[in-house]
């Protein structure tokens, strides 16, 4: 852990933004000397108006400091921050300290390879982690080049933001960067294993740790392809270059986020490097990740919010530009359709939470909060909300007002009123009331059906009307019949649309538009046959979301949801419909339904249906046959298929099957600690390590919860996935037993949990252990008065409130 500190306010940012301007950074790191901290000599040159301020610097020691020569005392550095007093003009500051190397996936994260002892570090500076690793001005509107030299063992290779070569063994010195915002700067040192090519003048690099370097071997074509194909659709669209010189893309082991976008030098979860066999789904949700990230070029990096309240000119757009350029210039055309599956639920969830905030102007008051935005709100409905806005302004005018927003704010950071002025400038009009409703206004409209009047009733949430239209497509179907399409604009607050008693109708079956509307009585009994027709894979995955939404809005009852998943779930044809409503149903549908048993027993029926047609060796054969271990209740057929017996032809034993069966029979008690012991011993992977922890976790047994509890506590320490692995399987229906006992250990432990973890991983922390399965009102009542203590940290309260709200609703 790194020294307590104190998170910058926006009134903080922007009294230090009109003291400051920062020249440049030169940065000294020795990563050589230990395992546990390292030297951090940072070297900063800016102007002043002259007058107090501070620094960020989280270090173990702070060893010296001086400002213009000046010694400054070390003993002045209070939570994070060393006090100066700044000359008006030029300024330079030294700083040498000795840092912290961390295991939480921030600062400079050290990881050791369980399968070869190997030691990798990478730099995560996101929100406010850089401190941990140079003295810096850390917020978003101080940006500045900079300049590393880095010290490292001489096995290791170190990569950048810029270009960087090693000058002699060991020592490794980098070119000047592009001005950075504080969160983008990273380095990534270690013993990896490096592919290279380039396209267009532009090289290009792939890393990760040396006992996965087949794995990526294997893909370093597709992931090559996808680059390349982005680039030239980016540079199409937009007219400007990547600016930031190479473009490399490092795997990391234990990475909080799906990727960052660090200018140079994008660092991506490991996991991403595939180890065993994945869905094509799974493969849609890499390379949007890669497209977001390459998006985040120009959206980000390039031109950066001024303050975390505009986060969504970093998120909401790459969210939609990653989306549509993998489905207009890749293999995966079907992205939109992976989107409905796996983000609009949840974005939708989000925004339907008593914590719900706009798209932009999300209130931020300061960095640690913001991190809590980082959510479905900012990603899934921007997106949502960008898209809409496309497909009114046209391509043209769309594009014209980015476009412009990059050129008047080229390296610097922006707003969004600079990029709504940008918009207007290039023909938008007038866009005030679509940045009130859509931008500035949370919340979404339900959209509902009233066959009595023949009408679509669009009823915004009370807590935040709005005046919103929809432009959306509404499928109907006659019973025995087939689905019909028809284009509807619903700018009243009701709109007529009759249909007959026995007609189902899903209302927004495209998702063209931000809104939320289930299926009503008449629909829920048509469903089934319809789902068994096939047909438009996004209109399946429009039915599929109707369903969920109207679960969680109690509009359909458990008992309805499951007849629906039971009988149409067997002719699915996408395995992400396969993976994603199979195992909504096996999660979220199984945690309140009457008989659990009967709700497993089902779609382990289904996912046989599915089995049993799909082609050997196939990603929906890997899907379905997923599910079918998930719901069994047979430990002999799990340990038959565990060693290698009755598999389907095609489908191969490999790592993440395994561990699928060996975590299945933990949860019912067929397999103990000691044996899942000796499986990790057997292979001990990254990956074995976080499933490992999830399936002991699982286990029906006190030792087994208590184990788990202990890196909640922080008694037993773990890195970070293994600690949310943990959390995660530590709550399972039919354990109360065991687990109703630590409801009260969780309330009482969650106030001092910020003595153990902190930034990403303390919110992931608290709702992972949070005890959804402990569905009484009392637990409703303590949880809810857990997030009213004051002295609660703002990114727990949240974590909690939201998770209060999921229980409550479960109940």
């Amino acid at each position: 852990m790194t020294a307590p500190s104190v998170s910058l306010r926006h009134d903080e940012a922007r009294q230090r933004a009109s003291l400051l301007d920062v020249t440049a950074y030169e940065v000294e790191l020795d990563l050589a000397s230990s395992d546990a901290t390292f030297a951090s000599r940072t070297t900063l040159r800016f102007t002043s108006e002259g007058g107090p301020t501070f620094v960020d610097v989280k270090p173990r020691e702070l060893r010296s400091a001086t400002l213009n020569g000046s010694r400054l005392d070390p003993g002045t550095l209070d939570r994070g921050r060393l006090p100066l007093v700044t000359a008006a003009g030029e300024n330079e500051l030294v700083v040498d300290a000795v840092m912290a190397f961390r295991t939480d996936g921030e600062g400079l994260h050290h990881h050791t390879d369980p399968a070869d002892g190997r030691r990798y570090v990478y730099g995560m500076s996101f929100m406010d982690a850089a401190p941990s690793v140079f003295a810096c001005f850390d917020q978003p509107d101080l940006k500045a080049p900079y300049t590393f030299t880095v010290r490292a063992p001489r096995d290791w290779t170190v990569t950048g933001n810029a270009p960087g070569r090693e000058v002699e063994p060991g020592l490794w010195r980098f070119d000047e960067s592009q001005p950075l915002s504080t969160y983008f700067v990273t380095l990534v040192a270690g013993p990896y294993h490096h592919l290279r090519d380039s396209h267009d003048g532009i090289g290009l690099g792939l890393s990760c740790r040396q006992s996965i370097a087949r794995h990526l071997e294997a893909d370093a074509d597709e992931l090559f392809t996808l680059t390349r194909q982005c680039f030239d659709e980016f540079h199409r669209l937009f007219g400007i270059r990547y600016p930031f010189g190479d473009y490399h893309q490092a795997f990391v082991p234990e990475f909080n986020a799906g990727a960052m976008e660090n200018p140079g030098c994008v660092t991506f979860r490991d996991p991403l490097v595939f180890t065993s066999r994945v869905t094509r789904g799974t493969r849609i949700q890499r390379a949007t990740t890669v497209a977001h990230e390459m998006a985040h070029q120009w959206f980000g990096n390039l031109v950066t919010p001024r303050w975390w309240d505009d986060l969504w000119l970093n998120e909401s757009f790459a969210e939609y530009m990653g989306n549509r350029v993998t489905a207009d210039v890749t293999e995966y055309g079907d992205a939109w359709v992976h989107n409905a599956h796996r983000r609009r639920q949840w974005g939708l969830v989000a925004d339907q939470r008593p914590t719900t905030h706009p798209v932009a102007g999300n209130g931020a008051t300061d960095a640690a909060g913001a991190l809590q935005d980082f959510d479905g709100i900012s990603y899934a409905k921007g997106s949502s909300v960008l898209k809409q806005l496309n497909a009114t302004l046209g391509d043209e005018v769309f594009l014209a007002g980015a476009v412009d927003h990059f050129t008047r704010h080229r390296f610097g950071n922006a707003t969004m009123h600079d990029l709504v002025g940008s918009w207007e400038r290039a023909g938008a009009g007038d866009l005030s009331a679509f940045v009130e409703g859509w931008l500035r206004t949370p919340g979404v409209d339900d959209l509902r059906l009233d066959r009595a009047a023949g009408a679509v009733l669009r009823v915004p949430p009370a807590a935040h009307p709005a005046d919103r239209s929809h432009t959306v497509r509404i499928a109907t179907a006659e019973p025995d019949g087939e689905w019909e399409v028809h284009a509807t604009t619903l700018a009243a607050p009701s709109t007529p649309f009759a249909v007959g008693p026995a007609t189902a109708v899903v209302i927004d079956a495209f998702e063209d538009s931000w809104s939320r509307s289930a299926p009503d009585a008449a629909t829920l009994v048509a469903l089934p046959a319809l789902l068994r027709q096939g047909g438009d894979p996004m209109l399946c995955a429009g039915v599929w979301n109707s369903l969920r939404t109207g679960v969680h809005t109690g509009a359909v009852s458990p008992a309805e949801a499951t007849e629906v998943v039971v009988a149409g779930l067997g002719t699915e044809e996408d395995d992400d419909g396969v993976t994603v409503v199979g195992g909504w149903a096996l999660g979220r549908l199984r945690a309140v339904v009457d008989d659990p048993d009967a709700l497993d027993a089902g779609v382990h029926r289904a996912a046989g249906e599915v089995l049993a047609r799909a082609t050997p060796a196939s990603t929906l054969q890997l899907a379905a046959f997923g599910l079918r271990v998930t719901s069994s209740a047979d430990p002999a057929a799990l340990r038959g298929w565990l060693a290698g017996e009755g598999l389907p032809p095609g489908l191969e034993l490999d790592e993440a099957v395994r561990w699928r069966i060996l975590l299945r029979l933990a949860v019912l008690g067929e397999v103990d600690a000691a044996f899942l012991d000796d499986r990790l011993d057997e292979a001990p992977t990254a990956v074995a390590r976080v499933e490992h922890a999830r399936a002991r976790a699982a286990l029906p047994t006190a030792e087994a919860k208590a184990w788990a509890w202990r890196r909640f506590t922080g008694e037993d320490t773990a890195p970070n996935y293994e600690v949310e692995a943990a959390g995660l399987a530590f709550w399972q229906r039919g354990q109360e037993d065991l687990t109703d006992p630590y409801v009260e250990r969780y309330v009482t432990g969650v106030p001092r949990l910020g003595d153990v973890f902190s930034g990403w991983l303390l919110g992931d922390v608290v709702e992972a252990f949070f005890p959804l399965t402990a569905r009484r009102p009392d637990v409703v009542e303590r949880t809810r008065a857990l997030a009213a203590q004051p002295d609660l940290p703002g990114p727990v309260r949240r974590r909690v409130t939201d998770m209060a709200d999921e229980l409550e609703r479960r109940l």
